[in-house]
């Protein structure tokens, strides 16, 4: 047991660690200061806004950075959207795979724009090496820098007083991916590479089998085909950016996509690495840590808390597992507890770690299925993403998300002390709660219409491998998954048909741009206002009181939204297994 308690604090105090550093870097970057790579890259900067012709003193209003964002999105989309239909026609493909349907190609394309990367498919026998690396990689690279853009914008509001301009949307995405996405993918890649993860153009390979297998039927398999690929340059951004989409279909608890207990680490502090620097480099840019720390510790409390009770209902296991004690589920000289759906190479305590780690970052890969987690334990990687992708969430979004929430934090304390909210020195008004408001709920109502009205189509229904409880949870964190720009699975069923491809990716461009227009909404309205000077009534937004008001706030919004829906799966499902 001592054993398994180091190994989760282990894991948070290198990501923590890691973290901090990392947030002043990005706070540079983005503050035009210079850095250690400055002298290598300022050349390549400087070449790629010529190249584009872009004015990089230029500095946009709220409304056409949106416009750049939604047209940058909008021919990424298109872009992508007919590499799937036309790769049969398109080179890089050894394996000679078709073109997928409309309706997969408009899941997959919603699915990678909006920074989810939920799959209705199979990487290794679906798409080609062109469409994985030129349009998958791609948009793990600028889905991921499109919401640190955005939250940028949102820091600058709160710094500037009675001005319009909010940065640039070109230069912000140049310096991302420039300066912070391509290193530590670099670095990242070559770690999975020294580890044994493929990275080539080669041909699936056919290798014989150590063991030969013998079917039901008499025959005999002594073959096995291995896929090939560009597959570590994919994993790299894929756990940096909190994309989650796996270039094998049972994503990072394949053992060619994480092959070691190493490649593993790397992988699962990757995932969160960004999302918690985030926090820091929040609190160095608007010249208030205190304000960074707060979020972080907020942000960080509720993961502690998560991960602690996926541990210890996966630790306990069910009283099923057990059958009465003839089967051990103890930890004296083995893992013990649900190993069911984990990897023996990966036990309990890491499994459980990227369980918590990528639920709360909406990163989406896992190293275990969590269909096969303990109700209550699933439950709580559901209601992660269900809280809208606040608890550290995705890059950039997650930040600004949870800074939607503080503005709603703010708003109930002014009214229980009758003053006019205040955050960061800016004055909290009806519009910015219209809007904070506006971010908070979309999430939820994407999640509760989508799984609804699919919950009443038979095609759904038939298509779930359980019924009852279990069979609606599976239905339920799907779009949660969409919901909370995910993309993880509980599995179960089949997502590949027209009505849940189609609604999946509605809800999925739903919820990722409703909240970012809305918050730069929010930073367009409060950049052009006056500081607000600090008095004996202003609520302090960075003690032990505003955090816990912070925590409150959101599992409010939670446990209202949800516990209906949450009921009638996981939470019915957990009293039945104690019947």
């Amino acid at each position: 047991m001592t054993n398994t308690i180091l190994q989760y604090v282990l894991y948070l105090v290198i990501l923590v660690v890691l973290a901090i550093p990392l947030g002043n870097y990005i706070g540079k970057v983005m503050n035009g200061e210079r850095v250690f790579l400055s002298r290598i890259l300022i050349p390549c900067e400087n070449a790629m806004y010529r190249l584009l012709h872009v004015d990089k003193e230029e500095s946009m209003g709220w409304k056409k950075y949106a416009a750049c964002v939604l047209l940058f999105s909008g021919f990424g989309f298109i872009l992508l959207f007919l590499f799937h239909l036309l790769q049969g026609a398109l080179p890089l493909n050894p394996e000679g795979l078709p073109g997928t349907s409309w309706h997969l190609a408009f899941n997959t394309t919603s699915s990678f724009v909006t920074n989810t990367n939920w799959q209705a498919y199979s990487g290794e026998s679906t798409l080609s090496y062109f469409t994985q690396m030129m349009g998958l990689t791609v948009q793990n690279f600028v889905s991921a820098a499109t919401g640190i853009a955005v939250l940028f914008v949102l820091i600058r509001a709160f710094t500037k007083v009675q001005e319009k301009g909010l940065g640039n949307f070109w230069v912000d995405m140049t310096r991302i991916n420039l300066y912070v996405m391509i290193p530590i993918c670099l670095v990242i890649t070559i770690g999975l590479v020294w580890q044994g993860v493929p990275q080539n153009f080669n041909a699936y390979e056919t290798v014989t089998l150590v063991e030969p297998i013998t079917l039901e039927d008499g025959t005999v398999i002594t073959e096995q085909i291995v896929p090939m690929g560009p597959a570590a340059s994919q994993i790299a951004p894929k756990q940096a950016g909190t994309n989650g989409g796996g270039f094998f279909g049972v994503n990072s608890a394949h053992p060619l996509e994480n092959p070691t207990p190493f490649s593993n680490l790397l992988e699962m502090i990757s995932l969160l690495l960004i999302p918690v620097a985030l926090c820091f480099t929040f609190g160095r840019n608007i010249k208030d840590k205190k304000q960074g720390r707060a979020i972080f510790i907020a942000m960080f409390f509720m993961l502690v808390l998560a991960l602690g009770i996926i541990a210890v209902c996966e630790q306990s296991a069910t009283p099923q597992l057990a059958q009465n004690g003839a089967v051990d589920i103890s930890m004296i000289d083995q893992a013990g507890g649900n190993m069911e759906g984990k990897e023996t190479r990966f036990g309990i305590a890491t499994s459980s770690t990227w369980a918590a780690f990528t639920t709360a970052a909406s990163n989406g890969s896992v190293n275990s299925m969590h269909d096969s987690y303990t109700p209550l334990g699933g439950m709580i990687t559901m209601l992660q993403m269900q809280l809208g992708e606040v608890i550290f969430g995705g890059v950039g979004c997650g930040l600004y998300g949870m800074l939607a929430f503080a503005i709603l934090a703010v708003f109930i304390a002014g009214l229980m002390v009758g003053r006019t909210p205040e955050y960061l020195g800016k004055k909290i008004e009806p519009y910015e709660m219209k809007m904070a408001v506006m971010v908070c709920l979309a999430t939820p109502v994407g999640i509760l219409i989508g799984s609804g009205l699919a919950s009443l189509v038979p095609e759904v229904a038939n298509s779930l491998n359980n019924a009852g409880a279990h069979g609606f949870s599976e239905l339920l964190y799907a779009y949660s998954s969409a919901g909370g720009n995910n993309g993880s699975a509980f599995a179960g069923f089949n997502a590949n048909t027209v009505f849940l491809n189609v609604t999946i990716g509605l809800v999925m461009l739903f919820v990722r741009f409703v909240p970012m227009i809305a918050t730069l909404a929010i930073a367009g309205s409060l950049v052009q206002k006056k500081k607000v000077a600090v008095s004996a009534g202003t609520l302090p937004t960075h003690n032990a009181l505003f955090i816990g008001l912070l925590i409150f706030v959101v599992l409010l919004v939670g446990a209202l939204s949800f516990f209906p829906a949450l009921a009638l799966g996981p939470i019915a499902e957990y009293f039945q297994m104690l019947i």
